[in-house]
């Protein structure tokens, strides 16, 4: 039986650069389209979707933070590792805010890249076909944790790639805290370029996106000089 490559799309205003990695990626296996902005980008995933977008901070027109939110407020949850010049700590926080679920600052190996895809779409793929093991209770919420699906009393949730990668974590420890370390490491990646202060926002996103609070979290409780605990009903 054959697999099917992963379909990935590159969005920069570069073309040196886009040529480039369209050759890498597709030398190791991925189906590769590149486009040079967010006009061009809304074709290509009506026309047939990604699996995962690699997507330039700097761009003239509509930037990549723009672009990434326009995306996930639309409910579109591809994958998006981001691309910038920048390293500054600030700008990866405000890239993962947007809803990207990785960042890689130029310049890069394209080694790295293919590396940070891969592991992205590890974690954010569904392993196999579900069954009662795959769908979890805690409290007022039920996770799929094969189909990615978040409910809270009946409602559906619309969580990013990254917070639910977070929340998956937390159920598979329930009931025993987890550091900022082992949360990167679990939920992330033990290569992501992710700050604690990073992990704390994440964390704040995805309170949000399931009803809690911070001051009064019936959920995910902080654990002082530790991390974080996901438990139920509050206790």
């Amino acid at each position: 039986m054959s697999v099917k490559p992963d379909r990935v799309i590159v969005v920069d205003d570069d073309a040196e650069l886009r040529a480039l990695l369209r050759r890498f990626l597709s030398a190791h296996g991925f189906e590769t389209r590149v486009v040079d902005g967010g006009p061009a980008l809304d074709r290509e995933l009506s026309r047939n979707p990604a699996d995962a977008i690699v997507l330039d901070l700097m761009m003239s027109g509509e930037d990549g933070l723009a672009i990434c939110r326009r995306l996930r407020a639309a409910g579109d949850m591809t994958p998006i590792v981001m691309l910038t010049a920048r390293g500054d700590p600030i700008e990866r926080i405000i890239g993962l805010e947007s809803g990207a679920d990785d960042y890689l600052p130029k310049p890069f190996e394209p080694r790295e890249l293919v590396a940070r895809l891969s592991a992205v779409l590890r974690r954010t793929r569904g392993q196999g076909d579900v069954s009662t093991d795959d769908i979890v209770t805690v409290g007022s919420l039920e996770i799929n944790l094969s189909t990615r699906k978040v409910m809270r009393d009946g409602a559906a949730l619309k969580l990013s790639s990254r917070e639910f990668a977070l929340l998956a974590a937390l159920v598979r420890s329930h009931g025993r805290p987890l550091s900022r370390a082992q949360l990167i490491d679990r939920a992330l990646g033990r290569d992501a370029e992710v700050t604690d202060r990073a992990v704390d926002v994440q964390i704040a996103r995805l309170r949000r996106a399931i009803g809690d609070r911070a001051d009064d979290a019936e959920l995910i409780k902080t654990v002082w000089g530790v991390g974080y605990v996901l438990v139920s009903d509050g206790v």
